[in-house]
């Protein structure tokens, strides 16, 4: 304060005798001392006197000098000093923090006052150009407070700013200039100032990539340690971040440049780890480092660009690194949680990584496959519960589209004449599924059933799985004690993870749907709960699970249960229960929150165990069947009326033969045709997808010319990546981009015109289609004369099939 004093009486000549000036008379002729004076030390001094009081009276000094501040902005910008006090004193009026200093000069605002300042600065873009062009001053007194000014205007109003700078001529790359500076205190702001901007703008990200922020931040990066770096790594992390997350251009342009390998140095962890420990602030760099790659192999981008991905960082050993990773002791909880989720999405869909995965061991005497391990976590309930989310998470990967990893799997809980008494993934998953724990059974019958998801041939292997249930009694099989756990126990967790096992098992499997049917008792138990009236806390889900597995039961029966057969079951459906209050419980399931919640991605987003109830996969089963499940018990309706054969006369009775031949051969041509008809389904998909990778890359190309070219008319051209075309003589050279698009809209006219004569051979489909459903719904009308028993479920099927399904 004596400083401020004695610069006050420098400034105003001293207070006057038995007189002392409030906080807003001594800002108001500091103020007019700097819009008047004719003196630079004058309008300096003041300048000095009000950057003081800046903190402590705040409000008066943005309401009566923003103004004069920018106006000493354009007149005084050839003098640093002066210029250095303007930002420092605007840097503190937008603030987003509160001053201490502030008590001292009166009562605090509610508002926020740093905001509106700032809305007050930014109603003249003009300004936020005038404060980035002093970032080309390399004096720390102006470039510094300047960085910071703009890091203030950013927190308050990001959008406002983002939107200015954008178009600011050559606004971003003298932002990216900062990083090269070697004043490390200008250069870190630089980078906060950078994911600031980054955030959520699409544009802003392109153009600070193409201005080689990867190659500068690595830079970075390596200069401050890697790993063992402070908190100046974890910000180029983010950084990186923000220019990938939901950035398809930025993850391409960050694979082909090779970045992928560079990421290496991230991984690698001092032998002496047990010892030393792990510091808060490396296991902050290495979470960023783990959210970084999987923003690049995330199931929400495209699926080509996740299989480059994946491939490079199989090739680049980041996989062998983190599955070591896994496998390493003293590693923190949340660092191995998170890199268990890291190594599933390196490996889903990928095969070639999938199999690699398989081989990794842990370091155990005898040594042990690293799936078994994790497997006993997942079913370990003394293991914290997002790890064992994060085990269940990573299996379900590792099976993603891998019939062999099934096929594994579900070998080992068949007969084998192996004596190896090893601990084996099955049997994992089958004391998991039946132990007392319901979180267990959750995790292991979730499991269980992706072993079997669009694997037919694998739900009628586990059927031959038997279990011996207690000493001295007969085996029974594994999905015979399923259905009789699932009446036992009492716990709603473990019931809703059997359903979904039981459901994802028996659709599509008519054996497993006979084999459930009869369990004494099964049936019975989903009619009882598919009918109750009263529920609480998710008891609704249980219900319309129930009854989606009686659904299952009527879609795929073949009729070989004489009790349970389709018409059988549908009438009780329709007696027990009735047709309108069995679809409002299929419905409840859909309406219920944990439904959309387990519906948005693969991976479980729990914090708490009773948060998990349904799983993405089963969403996407309950999706495709609902519809066909509430069609059919319509048409059973429908039928159930009916005459039968027994009615007919004995010439009726050959005739109704005679037609029965001909539709079984109609049938058999149909589902020929339909075969083809998939054929040239999966054919038009793979051109649809080479088309959109053209398209993908054709955009590419434009962003990459449109910066070239705007570059060029802001009169520089800063580096670009290997993949822009070249530059002669500081002038840009499109004549290869052209003739790269050229050779491109020609691929696209060869792909149109097969995907031309595909669009006739379906026309052609489906006039043979029309024809065949026509001549059998003939045949069909005949029958119903004769007073045959139609079922309409094929016929239905056919009829679905119409111009827009086949286009």
């Amino acid at each position: 304060m004596e400083y401020l004093k004695s610069g006050l009486k420098s400034v105003l000549g001293g207070p006057q005798p038995g007189t002392q000036p409030t906080g807003a008379e001594t800002v108001e002729k500091l103020v007019h001392r700097v819009t008047s004076s004719t003196l630079l030390e004058d309008r300096r001094n003041a300048c000095r006197a009000l950057k003081a009081l800046s903190k402590n009276y705040r409000l008066e000094v943005g309401a009566q000098g923003m103004d004069a501040l920018r106006q000493t902005l354009e007149v005084d910008h050839a003098d640093c000093e002066i210029i250095g006090y303007c930002l420092d004193t605007l840097c503190n009026i937008t603030s987003v923090e509160n001053f201490e200093e502030e008590k001292e000069g009166g009562v605090r605002l509610n508002v926020n006052v740093g905001e509106q300042f700032t809305e007050m600065f930014i109603k003249n873009p003009d300004n936020v150009s005038l404060v980035l062009s002093f970032l080309e001053e390399y004096d720390f007194r102006v470039r510094w407070p300047a960085v910071k000014l703009l890091t203030s205007l950013l927190s308050n109003k990001p959008k406002d700013i983002q939107e200015i700078i954008l178009v600011s001529p050559m606004g971003i790359s003298k932002l990216m200039d900062l990083l090269a500076d070697s004043r490390e205190v200008i250069r870190n702001d630089a980078l906060l100032l950078l994911i600031q901007l980054t955030k959520a703008n699409a544009n802003i990200q392109k153009i600070v990539a193409f201005e080689n922020a990867f190659d500068r931040l690595f830079e970075v990066m390596r200069e401050e340690g890697w790993l063992d770096g402070g908190i100046v790594v974890e910000d180029c992390l983010l950084l990186m971040l923000n220019l990938l997350k939901n950035n398809t251009s930025n993850i391409n342009f960050f694979k082909e440049g090779s970045y992928i390998q560079r990421l290496a140095p991230m991984f690698v962890i001092p032998e002496n780890i047990e010892e030393t420990g792990w510091s808060p602030q490396k296991v902050s760099n290495i979470h960023c480092v783990l959210q970084l790659i999987r923003t690049l192999v995330s199931p929400h981008n495209p699926v080509q660009i996740t299989s480059v991905c994946q491939k490079n960082m199989r090739n680049a050993n980041l996989l062998e690194v983190l599955c070591g990773i896994l496998m390493e002791s003293g590693v923190p909880a949340d660092i191995l949680t998170e890199t268990i989720n890291t190594v599933a999405e390196v490996i889903r869909g990928n095969l070639n990584n999938q199999e690699y995965f398989c081989t990794v061991n842990a370091p155990s005497n005898p040594p042990r496959p690293a799936i078994v391990v994790l497997l006993m976590s997942m079913v370990n309930e003394k293991q914290p519960f997002l790890l064992r989310c994060a085990v269940l998470y990573c299996f379900e990967c590792f099976l993603f589209k891998n019939e062999i990893g099934q096929q594994q799997v579900v070998q080992t809980l068949l007969p084998s004449t192996n004596n190896n008494s090893s601990l084996t993934t099955g049997q994992l998953l089958c004391g998991g599924v039946f132990n007392l724990d319901p979180l267990s059974n959750w995790f292991s019958s979730v499991a269980l059933s992706h072993t079997l998801i669009e694997n037919p041939a694998q739900k009628e292997q586990l059927l031959r799985v038997l279990l011996a249930t207690t000493l001295g009694t007969q085996p029974v099989s594994l999905l015979h004690q399923c259905a009789t756990f699932l009446q036992q126990t009492t716990k709603l967790q473990s019931k809703i993870g059997l359903l979904m096992l039981l459901a994802t098992w028996m659709a599509h499997c008519p054996p497993a749907v006979s084999m459930f049917l009869n369990v004494p008792g099964a049936m019975a138990f989903l009619t009882a709960q598919s009918s109750a009236t009263e529920f609480d806390n998710n008891e609704e889900v249980l219900q319309g699970m129930c009854a989606f597995l009686m659904g299952i039961c009527v879609v795929f029966n073949d009729n070989s249960v004489p009790n349970y057969s389709k018409e059988n079951l549908s009438q009780l459906i329709e007696k027990r229960i009735g047709i309108e209050t069995y679809i409002s419980k299929l419905s409840d399931i859909s309406r219920n929150e944990m439904y959309a919640k387990a519906a948005k991605q693969p991976q479980l987003k729990a914090k708490y165990p009773n948060d998990l109830l349904l799983e993405f996969e089963f969403c996407k089963l309950f999706k495709a069947l609902e519809s066909t499940i509430v069609k059919t018990l319509g048409a059973q309706k429908q039928l159930s009326n009916g005459m039968t054969e027994l009615s007919l006369s004995e010439q009726e009775n050959g005739l109704l033969l005679q037609y029965k031949d001909v539709i079984r051969d109609q049938d058999r041509r149909l589902q020929e045709l339909q075969r083809e008809l998939s054929k040239v389904r999966a054919e038009h998909n793979d051109l649809h997808v080479q088309s959109e990778e053209i398209r993908i890359a054709n955009l590419q190309l434009q962003d990459e010319n449109t910066l070239l070219k705007a570059q060029l008319s802001a009169g520089a051209v800063h580096p670009l990546p290997d993949n822009v075309p070249l530059i002669e003589n500081g002038v840009g050279d499109d004549r290869d981009l052209l003739a790269k698009i050229k050779q491109l809209e020609g691929e696209n006219l060869e792909k149109d015109a097969e995907l031309e004569r595909l669009h006739k051979d379906q026309d052609d489909l489906l006039e043979l289609l029309t024809d065949q459903s026509s001549r059998l719904n003939a045949f069909k009308a005949r029958l119903r004369e004769l007073g045959e028993n139609i079922e309409d479920d094929d016929d239905s099927d056919v009829n679905s099939i119409d111009e827009n399904d086949v286009k």
